[in-house]
């Protein structure tokens, strides 16, 4: 075997070279791939968060606005119910404090812009409360607006009772008053047997008759009274005295003076005359009229009154006398 210092012209194997270049690629388009999948992921992830938060912001404010329907409803109910009669508030003031309380609370609450789902639901309970509340006040004004109908017609009823009792009870007075009437006119005494006669006082206390004017101390009028249905007891009958002049005459010192008669209103009587009546029965009466001035020549008028009536008359003529009269 020769050696020399000579390359030889056949040439040595040699082993190959590695080439990292597809691996690297290969890592490069995995990494991007891993990326770009965590990417995809996670941009899912936050579209389904964000639709997630959106669903709740919609579930949370149609929620709100729900409740604000009701609360508003709760309200109008409220209202409604409070202006049907002011009359009740002041029995139902303990019930509308504390709805007034209620009302600020869930006010507060639905006020907030960013009210929580505790909060709403604390809302949802107030305004359940609060409907609970009303229909209890409703019941409440139902049943006192019921009594309030029942006291009105009752009060109806009452007031038309009074006024029949008020047109009875005047109808009755009327009747009564009637009655009393017809029964004061149906007393009223009746005169018979008039009689006057003209009188002398004699020196010796002895009386004589005389129509003689200037003789004439005295007139004696008499008569009768009676009456069926007049009461027992005194009673008093008025003497006019007309003289021949046509005046009336009256002396107060003997006692006359005025009364009211039943047509010609307030008239001037010579005497007052008290009898004694008793029921059934005639009574006699006498009485004598003795003036302080002289007797005239002429016609006296002799009028009997009795219950403002005039219940008979007589005249009495004194003449002037003769020579030796």
């Amino acid at each position: 075997m020769s050696t020399t210092n000579y390359p030889s012209a056949t040439p040595q194997s040699q082993p190959p070279k590695k080439d990292f270049k597809n691996l690297v690629i290969g890592l490069l388009a995995a990494g991007f791939l891993g990326t770009w999948g965590y990417l995809l992921w996670n941009n899912n992830k936050q579209e389904q968060v964000q639709q997630s938060q959106q669903t709740q912001i919609a579930k949370v404010t149609d929620e709100k606005g729900a409740l604000q329907k009701n609360f508003d409803d709760a309200l109008v109910r409220l209202d409604s119910l409070t202006g049907t009669n002011n009359r009740l508030q002041t029995q139902l003031s303990g019930a509308n404090s504390d709805i007034a309380k209620k009302k600020a609370e869930i006010r507060g609450i639905l006020g907030k812009k960013n009210a929580t789902v505790a909060e709403l639901n604390k809302a949802k309970a107030l305004i359940a409360d609060l409907n609970t509340k009303i229909t209890d006040l409703q019941t409440q004004v139902a049943t006192l607006t019921t009594q309030n109908t029942q006291l009105t017609a009752d009060k109806t009823q009452l007031t038309a009772d009074k006024e029949k009792l008020t047109s009875d009870l005047s109808t009755t007075t009327t009747q009564k008053e009637d009655l009393e009437k017809k029964v004061d006119i149906a007393s009223t005494l009746n005169a018979s047997n008039i009689s006057v006669t003209p009188v002398q006082d004699k020196k010796n206390g002895k009386e004589k008759v005389t129509t003689t004017a200037k003789r004439v101390d005295k007139l004696i009028i008499s008569f009768d009274v009676n009456n069926r249905i007049a009461q027992t007891g005194q009673t008093d009958v008025y003497v006019c005295i007309t003289g021949p002049d046509g005046k009336p005459i009256s002396v107060s010192a003997l006692g006359s003076g005025t009364f009211a008669s039943r047509d010609d209103g307030d008239k001037i009587f010579t005497a007052k005359v008290p009898v004694d009546i008793e029921a059934g029965k005639t009574k006699s009466v006498q009485f004598a009229w003795k003036q302080t001035t002289p007797f005239q020549v002429g016609a006296y008028k002799i009028e009997i009154y009795h219950n403002g009536f005039k219940i008979g008359e007589d005249t009495k003529e004194l003449k002037k006398g003769g020579l030796f009269s």
